[in-house]
């Protein structure tokens, strides 16, 4: 099993803060711009948002377990306080203005990002992915949390998402923990190669921010598509090609010795050709012993019985929430829908509970879905077995379903033991 660069706080158990041991973006969560701050529970640790049907996912630990509504501080740090200039540039850097939008001059993000007075921080061991910020245009932030954006823009003339983090003046401990992640992060996507990866474009580090960027999804998440279809099943061939994408991407991921650890529809983001992209590795670990592994991480209703329950768990809780995908994919609802995230946290296991399989599906797919969500992670396959399952399945259903898409035959979001 390959070991990533080692990083402090990383392995095993590392970058605990200082509120009840929660990590990056600790208690934070993100929102869109001029929206309500109301979210359920379980979408407090995902940074899920579309601008003209595009879309990048993120994930905060401790993300299944309360919220925290406070905004960047550096927006009034004295050092940056609002301009009036039509745009802002810095160099051969300009951060560019969409027609009929505030100025991102009066951002301080991006100010500080593009401040040619404090140079631009390298990477450390991946030099070569530290960004031109000459090549860097920032659009409009579409999402913002606690402790950072995100925005639409172009690297060297292609669409990007770029993910800005404000380093906390006053908390070294948080300090020191998001940085910890933050290489992790770079480490991460520097490192996975696969066509079913968000692909990365660079980082840097600058003294108050922290910048990520990587493709721009155009067809937005998973979750986002199931949505605009109001619940109306997917297509069964594109279903099962989506789940293969997901499948082989992991597959790929569990190779190198890595966990995902919030595998989830809102982290799946669909490129122009629908094709997956298996996004967000802010949270993912390197697989050596997992006693110590920061509990809660990801979303309670994609959750692993055993990481729900602290546990010590293994690369097969990406196998749980892949089977949680797969019934979101062939329903196209979202799971456990007539519960809060709580509530299904606890019947997941306690109760056993599970998402109710519609009675035509094909026992192939039921089949994966029932052993990929198995209680017992050692009852659970390999994705490498997973893949070949699904390809068996889209034999099947090239060969013998007449109309490939199943009705979905469930008035209510229901549940089973």
């Amino acid at each position: 099993m390959l070991e990533g660069p080692k990083f402090t706080g990383i392995m095993g158990g590392g970058g605990r803060g200082h509120d009840n041991g929660s990590n990056l973006y600790d208690m934070a969560f993100y929102r869109k711009l001029g929206e309500g701050s109301n979210m359920s529970i379980d979408s407090i640790g995902s940074l899920q948002t579309s601008n003209g049907g595009g879309s990048v996912a993120m994930s905060v630990d401790n993300s299944s377990v309360g919220s925290s509504d406070s905004h960047t501080g550096i927006l009034n740090h004295p050092g940056l306080r609002p301009t009036h200039a039509s745009n802002y540039s810095v160099g051969h850097s300009v951060v560019r203005l969409s027609k009929g939008s505030n100025p991102l001059s009066y951002d301080a993000l991006a100010q500080a990002l593009m401040d040619h007075r404090h140079p631009t921080g390298s990477l450390e061991n991946y030099d070569e992915w530290t960004l031109d910020l000459g090549k860097l245009n920032i659009g409009m932030a579409f999402a913002q949390g606690s402790f950072g954006k995100l925005y639409k823009g172009t690297y060297n003339g292609e669409d990007v998402a770029i993910k800005l983090l404000e380093r906390p003046e006053n908390d070294p401990e948080r300090a020191a923990v998001m940085e910890q992640q933050f290489a992790q992060e770079v480490m991460m996507l520097a490192t996975l190669k696969h066509p079913n990866i968000v692909r990365f474009i660079g980082g840097c580090r600058k003294p108050m921010v922290w910048c990520i960027v990587t493709e721009y999804a155009k067809g937005g998440s998973v979750r986002q598509f199931l949505m605009r279809r109001q619940n109306r099943s997917v297509p069964l061939k594109l279903a099962v090609k989506q789940a293969l994408d997901v499948a082989r991407g992991m597959a790929y991921v569990h190779g190198l010795g890595f966990i995902h650890r919030d595998l989830k529809s809102d982290n799946l983001l669909i490129a122009a050709d629908k094709s997956i992209k298996i996004a967000d590795f802010g949270v993912a670990r390197i697989e050596v012993q997992t006693e110590g592994m920061t509990p809660e991480t990801g979303t309670y209703r994609w959750m692993a019985p055993e990481m729900i329950q602290h546990r010590p768990y293994n690369q097969k809780v990406d196998v749980y929430s892949f089977g949680i995908v797969l019934w979101e994919l062939i329903t196209g609802m979202l799971p456990f829908q007539n519960m809060t995230a709580v509530q299904a946290a606890f019947a997941v296991v306690n109760k056993g509970v599970r998402p109710t399989i519609p009675q035509d599906c094909l026992p192939v797919l039921r089949e994966i879905m029932t052993c990929c969500w198995d209680a017992n992670p050692d009852v659970r396959p390999l994705f490498t077995e997973v893949v070949q399952m699904l390809e068996n399945a889209e034999a099947e259903i090239m060969s013998t379903v007449r109309k490939a898409r199943f009705r979905c035959c469930i008035s209510q979001p229901m549940t089973t033991d």
